[in-house]
């Protein structure tokens, strides 16, 4: 039986750059549900060494999927300046992801890059562990601060089979220490909670976390892109986690850190940490929503669970000033209306959407 490839939105097909509705002023922007312009997720890379089942699985990324060739990707000069005008607007957190951002070669050369340029933003990554203890302490020596590291399962086999790679939950562990020991604490690690292959483990994993100082996030189960197999039945909504949680170990809500936080976070009673639930399915946060993403090879994503982005590349290899990538990233976020979540059905749930290895979760 022949593979079914469904390709990523490459820029040149993206969205049209819209004319602005406004001029733009110096500061903050708002789109047109007035939500701002806070965070920049950046996907350097679309090639990761898992095949997680809910984000890459191995039967439509196998060994002949079509991944961009490395001149189609930004360079970190390219990267770097839209991250400039970005910030121009209000961004005050910058987050490298991929695909496995590890894989990038030099990726410590960029986060130098970012941090002499803007050292004001927060700049964190999201990795899967797998060459995080080797490359820790460059890290924190280029400038990164923070590092979230996903993590679904305590228990040996039931990783291996969802990470799809023969990786040991040890690997990652180890990972976790080494990134501790380099500076980059409190490690936050993310579970994807699936019904049925993992949410037996929510508490185990509640319980090795605890009085650590690391933070767990309990993820509910999206159906970002079209390959991963979504079902509303594989969900496990984060009131059942936070249910299962409380009962081996009493906690109550605490404040978010700041607006439009996506954890929403739980703290334990008795002093021991706290853990975070994200709950894109049963609580849609897309009314406070302030992301951005900055695709692999160059488009703006104003949602994970688009279609297709808008293209800066070609201002950015065709001669554009930072004014004309300024105004369309303008042009972009005021005319934003995204919220996907608030309106999910079964039959969205379906449509084609880019994959999350290209544009980070």
């Amino acid at each position: 039986m022949s593979k079914t490839v469904i390709p990523v939105a490459p820029a040149r097909q993206g969205l049209e750059i819209p004319p602005l509705s406004r001029e733009p002023g110096a500061g903050p922007l708002v789109d047109a549900r007035g939500r701002g312009l806070r965070d920049l997720r950046i996907s350097v890379t679309d090639r990761c060494n898992f095949r997680c089942t809910y984000c890459m699985p191995r039967e439509v990324f196998g060994t002949d999927y079509p991944f961009l060739p490395h001149a189609e990707l930004l360079r970190f000069e390219e990267i770097v300046r839209v991250a400039r005008v970005f910030h121009g607007y209000g961004i005050s957190k910058i987050r490298l992801t991929g695909g496995e951002p590890l894989l990038r070669r030099g990726i410590e050369d960029l986060v130098a890059m970012l941090h002499e340029a803007l050292p004001e933003v927060d700049l964190t990554l999201t990795t899967n562990g797998s060459a995080l203890r080797q490359k820790a302490r460059a890290l924190y020596a280029a400038g990164l601060r923070r590092v979230t590291v996903s993590l679904d399962s305590l228990d040996d086999a039931t990783f291996r089979a969802m990470n799809d790679a023969d990786f040991p939950v040890a690997g990652v562990l180890e990972a976790i220490d080494a990134a501790a020991a380099a500076g980059l604490a409190p490690v936050k690690v993310n579970m994807v909670v699936k019904r049925g292959t993992n949410d037996h483990q929510v508490v185990d994993m509640a319980r090795h976390f605890r009085g650590t100082g690391h933070i767990v996030r309990f993820i509910e189960f999206m159906d970002v892109g079209a390959t991963n197999g979504w079902r509303m039945d594989d969900v496990v909504p984060s009131a059942e986690v936070v249910r299962r949680i409380a009962q081996a170990f009493p906690c109550e809500p605490a404040n978010p850190n700041h607006f439009g936080e996506v954890a929403k976070r739980w703290r334990y009673k008795d002093g021991q940490g706290e853990f975070g639930i994200i709950s894109s399915v049963t609580q849609a946060f897309c009314s406070s929503c302030n992301r951005a993403r900055l695709s692999t090879d160059g488009s703006v994503y104003t949602c994970l669970f688009a279609d297709r982005g808008y293209d800066l590349r070609s201002i950015l290899r065709g001669g554009g000033t930072d004014d004309d990538l300024a105004r369309a990233v303008a042009a972009i976020w005021q005319r934003r209306e995204d919220r996907y979540s608030e309106v999910r059905t079964e039959e969205t749930a379906r449509q084609r959407k880019v994959e999350m290895s290209f544009i980070g979760g």
